[in-house]
């Protein structure tokens, strides 16, 4: 699990923009991105122990978030040669790893697929995008999915915290999303990447909570009418 630090000040300065002490869960969608075997089965070209050990405490949310009458929803992120979804051509044939991500994350693969210790539910939504942002032009129908069932606010969870999680709390706040991200059920390569991600989220982007403060907001004195 990562170290987490996130300076007061960070805090204090981010509450002016975004500080939400309550939620209505009929008008909230925990986002769990990307919790993919490529990034977490051991072997796979992009797998990290820190998303593994974030399982957890996505489960404990998702299953609290549901009960309480939010919406739950998954993202895979995939590759494919498609046009317009297709990545960058640049990236298709680069380095750092493309070339097996292409083809670990292609649709109806191994790696493409959730985690089995993912606590998925036959009523969750489960959304392939192919780009980070989950919200972005071509990257998937997110946006119009929560919008047609009257969703106003958004708790990102996920990997990697500094790239698809941010990516996507950063375009659902520009989308008017009141945006949470959730500080240890987010998950980056190195202590330094999370934590980075974590201070620019807490200054601008998202009331940034752990996931028992982020339940806490699900007790019925604090739930919003």
């Amino acid at each position: 699990m990562h170290k987490i630090e996130i300076p007061a000040w960070a805090i204090e300065r981010g509450r002016a923009m975004n500080f939400f002490p309550t939620i209505d869960p009929g008008k909230t969608a925990l986002i769990v991105v990307d919790l993919q075997n490529a990034f977490m089965v051991e072997g796979q070209p992009l797998a990290n122990q820190h998303a593994l050990d974030i399982i957890p405490n996505v489960n404990l949310l998702a299953n609290g978030l549901r009960a309480a009458g939010a919406k739950i929803a998954w993202t895979r992120h995939t590759f494919v040669e498609t046009v317009p979804f297709a990545p960058p051509a640049w990236q298709m044939t680069g380095g750092y790893r493309y070339p097996e991500a292409l083809a670990a994350l292609a649709p109806d693969t191994f790696g493409h697929a959730l985690h089995d210790d993912l606590d998925v539910a036959p009523q969750d939504l489960v959304i392939d995008k192919y780009r980070y942002s989950a919200f972005i032009h071509n990257s998937s129908d997110l946006d119009a999915k929560l919008r047609g069932t009257g969703i106003d606010t958004i708790i990102v969870t996920g990997t990697v915290t500094n790239c698809c999680c941010e990516s996507t709390a950063r375009d659902g706040n520009m989308l008017n999303y009141k945006t949470f991200f959730i500080s240890d059920a987010t998950a980056a390569l190195t202590d330094e990447e999370h934590n980075a991600a974590l201070l620019s989220m807490a200054t601008i982007f998202a009331d940034v909570r752990s996931t028992e403060e982020m339940l806490g907001l699900l007790t019925p004195a604090s739930i919003a009418a």
